[in-house]
């Protein structure tokens, strides 16, 4: 497989069926004080779109819980973070959860452990919060999990996929127990190829949840760099360091276009694989990924 090359979007391209079908239920992902600065979601997003709202350590539930509330409330199908490791007690999480969907009118939500270096609480990973049974018992209807193309250090230090892999065998067998849908929402990363064997792999280890894949959405190339890092992005994150080392390009916005034509055009001859659906990650703006959906959508 190809690598992901990075080029300037110039102007509307010929659209891909493919591609199309590919981004067909795309979602994106806001944050409490970036929803703020939408005036109508309704007029960048087509209604009933899946809508991410990222639970950063330090953000208030009031907060969470008034961006929930106002994405359901205009049409779209909410589904706030729930990170475990800043989530103090049972008593609290069964609280955020009663609020999103009593107040908020949530039925969706992404299940993690949270990238924070300080345990709030009990709550140490995504499987400690399903095993509570409060997202049954409060009647959510699709939970999503993390998913790890290049894997992760802070849950396999040494290398490899070893932890990752249990979990995700466990939520495997999670979804089989509950009465809601699941699927996998991943990490960004900036190559087809790894991402097409990870899938394959799961796969013959008889995972069968969907896979959203997570993409950078158009971003300037030295913002895109340090997300990267930030989010620990592996081994493809080479492909952007390379790109780097032309200066005239650090300000200049890349999409995701090739990487997902790709992955599209893979789908298309291997309709059964787990890849079905894009998530992404507006790291250059919201407008700016939503405008770039409707181009190719």
């Amino acid at each position: 497989m190809a690598l992901f090359n990075l080029r300037p979007t110039k102007g509307t391209a010929p659209k891909s069926d493919a591609l199309a079908a590919l981004l067909d239920g795309a979602s994106i992902e806001v944050m409490p004080r970036t929803a703020a600065k939408i005036e109508s979601f309704a007029e960048i997003l087509p209604a009933g779109t899946r809508v991410y709202v990222a639970h950063i350590e330090g953000t208030p539930i009031d907060e969470m819980v008034a961006t929930v509330k106002r994405l359901t409330d205009e049409g779209f199908a909410a589904m706030p973070h729930v990170p475990g490791r800043i989530i103090d007690s049972r008593a609290t999480l069964e609280t955020w959860l009663k609020r999103y969907r009593e107040e908020a009118g949530a039925e969706q939500a992404l299940v993690l452990a949270g990238g924070v270096p300080t345990v709030a609480g009990e709550f140490t990973s995504a499987i400690d919060l399903l095993k509570t049974g409060l997202f049954d018992q409060l009647g959510f209807k699709r939970l999503h999990v993390a998913g790890h193309p290049e894997g992760n250090k802070d849950i396999d230090p040494a290398g490899g996929t070893k932890v990752v892999d249990e979990a995700l065998m466990w939520k495997q067998g999670f979804s089989q127990q509950t009465d809601a849908e699941m699927a996998i929402a991943t990490q960004f990363a900036f190559e087809s190829g790894p991402i097409i064997a990870w899938a394959e792999r799961l796969a013959a280890m008889g995972i069968t949840l969907p896979i959203h894949l997570g993409v950078a959405g158009p971003t300037k190339l030295q913002t895109l760099i340090k997300f990267a890092i930030a989010c620990g992005v592996g081994p493809s994150l080479s492909v952007l360091q390379k790109r780097a080392m032309d200066l005239t390009k650090l300000l200049v916005p890349f999409a995701p276009t090739d990487l997902l034509t790709e992955i599209a055009a893979y789908r298309a001859t291997n309709p059964d694989s787990l890849l079905q659906k894009v998530h992404l990650f507006p790291l250059g703006g919201i407008k700016t990924s939503a405008e770039w959906l409707g181009e190719h959508r």
